[in-house]
C-alpha cells in the first residue's frame, strides 16, 4: 500500500508538468509582436491578422502597443517580445553598441513618414512658412517621426520653429488638444479623429515632403530568427498577402477588414485614412529593404545629429528571408 501511494504521488506530481508541456507545444507558433504605435499606417499587418492569413500558416499573433521605438527595442532586448514593428533607427542605434545577440531588420513594411501636420486653423493653401516662429509637437528626439519632421522643416527653410520633444509619443495628440503647441504631427486614425471633432485640421503630409525612407520594419533578435526560420518566412508570407489584399480589394472591403482592429473608429474615418495613405504611396510593395532607401534614412539621422558615422547596411538588415519569400511569387 505504501508503494502504491508513492507511485500515485509521483504520477500526480508529474501531471502539471505534462500539461505545461502540452501548452508550450500548442503555442509554439505564437509570436509576441510589439508595434511602435497602433495606426492604420500598418494596414497590411492588421488585414493579415483579421483575414486569417497568419492562421493559414499556423501562426498566432499576440499584439501589444509599445508606444515608441525605444520601448519596442527594450521589449526585444529583454526577450519580452519576439518581433517588433518599429523604425529601423532603433536597430541602427543598437548596432553601434555591438550587442552580442544583435537585433536585425528582416522585413520592411512602410516606405515614408505616415504622420500628418495638424494645425489649429483650417487652410486650403498650406505653406511650410506657416510654421515660422511656431511650436510643433514632434515626438521623442532621435525617433524617426521627429527626425523626418526636422528634415522637412530644414528643407523648407522654416524660420525659428520650435520642435517640442518633451511630450511622449503616445501623448502628442492629447497634449495638443489640451492646448500645448501650435501644431502637432499625428498618424491615422488619430489625425482624422482630431479633425472630426473640430479640435484641429489636417494640413500636410510629412511623408509626401521627405520622400522615401524605410520608415517602419519588422525586427527580431538574431537568435530568434536563427531558431525560427520557417516561422519568419511564414510571417512575411502573411504580411505580403495582407499587402496584396490592400492593393487589390475594394475600399469598403478593406475598411471591413480593418474595422476589428479599430473598434472605436468610424468606418468613414478608416476609409479616409486608407485613402490618405494610398495617396502618398505609404507601403513597400515587398518586404525587401533596399540599400538606397537605407542610406536615405542614414542621411536623415545624420541631419538630426543622431549619428555621425554611417552604420553598414549589412549589420542592420538581413534580406535573405524576404528575398526567399519574394522568389516564390516570381
Amino acid at each position: 500500500m505504501k508503494k502504491f501511494f508513492i507511485a500515485l504521488f509521483c504520477i500526480l506530481f508529474a501531471m502539471p508538468f505534462c500539461f505545461v508541456g502540452c501548452s508550450c507545444n500548442k503555442d509554439s507558433n505564437t509570436i509576441r509582436l510589439c508595434e511602435v504605435t497602433h495606426s492604420i499606417f500598418y494596414a497590411p499587418l492588421y488585414i493579415a491578422i483579421n483575414k486569417g492569413y497568419f492562421e493559414d500558416y499556423d501562426i498566432k499573433i499576440e499584439l501589444t502597443n509599445g508606444g515608441g521605438a525605444d520601448k519596442c527595442m527594450s521589449a526585444l532586448t529583454s526577450n519580452s517580445a519576439d518581433i517588433a514593428l518599429m523604425g529601423p533607427e532603433a536597430t541602427i542605434y543598437v548596432a553601434k553598441q555591438g550587442k552580442k545577440d544583435m537585433p536585425v531588420v528582416f522585413g520592411q513594411l512602410t516606405k515614408r513618414d505616415g504622420s500628418f501636420i495638424i494645425g489649429r486653423e483650417a487652410t486650403d493653401n498650406f505653406s511650410w512658412s506657416m510654421l515660422d516662429n511656431k511650436e510643433i509637437l514632434g515626438g521623442r528626439r532621435g525617433g524617426v517621426p521627429a527626425m523626418t519632421l526636422e528634415y522637412a522643416i530644414e528643407s523648407n527653410n522654416v524660420q525659428n520653429c520650435t520642435i517640442n520633444y518633451d511630450v511622449a509619443f503616445d501623448n502628442l495628440t492629447s497634449a495638443f488638444i489640451g492646448g500645448t503647441g501650435d501644431f502637432v504631427t499625428a498618424f491615422e486614425p488619430a489625425a482624422s479623429a482630431i479633425a472630426e471633432t473640430g479640435r484641429g485640421y489636417i494640413l500636410a503630409s510629412v511623408g509626401a515632403e521627405t520622400g522615401e525612407i524605410p520608415y517602419t520594419a519588422f525586427t527580431a533578435n538574431t537568435s530568434y530568427i536563427n531558431k525560427n526560420t520557417d516561422t519568419i518566412k511564414n510571417f512575411l508570407r502573411a504580411i505580403m498577402k495582407g499587402y496584396n489584399y490592400l492593393m487589390s480589394a475594394q475600399i469598403d472591403d478593406i475598411v471591413d477588414a480593418l474595422s476589428p482592429s479599430f473598434t472605436g473608429t468610424s468606418k468613414e474615418s478608416i476609409k479616409n485614412s486608407i485613402q490618405k495613405y494610398i495617396a502618398i504611396d505609404s507601403w513597400n510593395s515587398t518586404p525587401v529593404m533596399t540599400e538606397v532607401a537605407y542610406n536615405n534614412l542614414i542621411k536623415v539621422m545624420k541631419n538630426a545629429g543622431s549619428i555621425t558615422e554611417t552604420v553598414p547596411f549589412a549589420s542592420v538588415v538581413n534580406n535573405s528571408y524576404a528575398l526567399a519569400v519574394l522568389s516564390e511569387s516570381v
